[in-house]
């Protein structure tokens, strides 16, 4: 299951996430330092600053009408109530995207249980029909030496023999279901299984009993860790509209050359310069902030409603798999006991059999139906243990 999950290039956005979130933040730590900026202007103005005087003799300069100034500034946040709330806002999104992501990889889990016990059945067919093979080519060989007795008749050989060829159909068949479930595992596990090694079946009783006894609690799935994430997300969303109605102090600091300077009825150029610090505060927002939070809130309903929407789709999901897990427990119970008495007719027919008082033909029709039982019990043991894994699977429970 990890393997499989570790083989999605879909898991790879969680680190595209976590560096993207990486690179946020150093931006938001980039706003302690001095924020440096550069500027110039030219420009000419209709109309200038005048002295209304005349005096004998004195001529009062008037302004330039064409001006000009190049200046660089730095700004510097001393108090920034916001900058803490957007890094745990920036924190949330990321575990909020990340857990979105693993909730799209969920249905992959599902994908890995059903190519396993599709597998594992074919596996158990496969060793049933090759049991089963070599049986029938015992008797075949019980029926050439009887009929070169003159114990028997031809067509009796050729009744099994017209069988065990269709026992090596089934096998075939079953050969190449199995190659191709096993292909598909290892598409999805990146890994190339074994094709010769049987696959063992988990025991998941026990596993599948504590998750029944405590259905109700269950909160495994991702997408219980992806609507926590957001109702995070929600609650750094409201801290951060708290804090910018909060003042916000910054200093600032500018130096220039130009015509004029600080000084406007100056005629020449001049270098100039000037400090100071800054307040900026806007504690009347006519209702926006608080509809903000009203926003939030209605959002935060929003995700209650999915949660309890998804707890009832699980309960209704696993209904299924619960029932079939007593059907077929039950329907187990009673298994062994129909293959020993398919067993036990199947016995008496081979023995009747090589006495000459059955046919061939009647043998093949109850090694049919020993096969049948056969096959029905190992059925009905993987679904058993598939409907478990299933069971497990859908509350979000790892498979042990």
């Amino acid at each position: 299951m990890r393997a499989a999950l570790a083989a999605d290039p879909r898991r790879r956005q969680i680190d595209i996430a976590a560096e993207q979130s990486a690179l946020r933040l150093r931006n938001l730590d980039a706003e302690r330092l001095p924020q440096l900026a550069a500027a110039g202007q030219a420009q000419y103005q209709s109309d200038v600053p005048r002295v209304p005087l005349a005096l004998p003799n004195v001529r009062v300069p008037s302004p330039p009408h064409d001006t000009y100034d190049a200046h660089a500034e730095a700004q510097l946040s001393l108090l920034d109530p916001t900058r803490a709330a957007r890094r745990g806002a920036e924190r949330a999104q990321l575990a909020e995207t990340q857990a979105g992501v693993r909730a799209s990889l969920f249905a992959l889990r599902q994908e890995v249980v059903e190519s396993f016990f599709a597998a594992a059945a074919l596996d158990a067919r496969h060793a049933t029909l090759a049991a089963t093979l070599v049986e029938l080519e015992a008797r075949l060989r019980d029926a050439v030496v009887r009929v070169r007795g003159g114990a028997a008749l031809p067509s009796d050989t050729a009744s099994i023999a017209a069988t065990l060829l269709q026992r090596r159909q089934d096998l075939l068949q079953a050969d190449a279901d199995r190659r191709a479930a096993l292909a598909r595992l290892a598409e999805l596990t990146d890994a190339a299984p074994d094709t010769n090694a049987p696959l063992a079946l988990p025991d998941l009783a026990a596993a599948a009993a504590r998750a029944r006894a405590s259905l109700d609690s269950v909160r495994a799935r991702p997408e219980y860790a992806q609507l926590e994430a957001t109702r995070e997300r929600l609650a750094r969303q409201a801290e951060l509209q708290t804090a910018r109605e909060r003042p916000q102090i910054s200093a600032f600091a500018r130096a220039g050359y130009g015509r004029p300077g600080l000084n406007p009825l100056a005629t020449a150029f001049d270098t100039y310069w000037l400090g100071g610090v800054q307040l900026r505060w806007t504690p009347w927002t006519w209702g926006t902030a608080a509809r903000e939070r009203e926003a939030i809130t209605l959002q935060r309903e929003v995700v209650d409603a999915n949660e309890a929407a998804l707890t009832r789709q699980l309960r209704r999901a696993v209904e299924g798999d619960l029932a079939t897990i007593d059907r077929v427990a039950a329907t187990m119970a009673l298994d062994d006991g129909i293959v020993a008495l398919r067993e036990g007719v199947e016995r008496e027919t081979r023995a009747r059999l090589g006495e000459g008082v059955v046919t061939a033909a009647e043998y093949a029709s109850r090694e049919a139906e020993l096969l049948a039982a056969r096959l029905a019990r190992d059925e009905h043991r993987v679904a058993l243990a598939a409907a478990r894994a299933r069971f497990l699977t859908t509350l979000g429970l790892e498979i042990p």
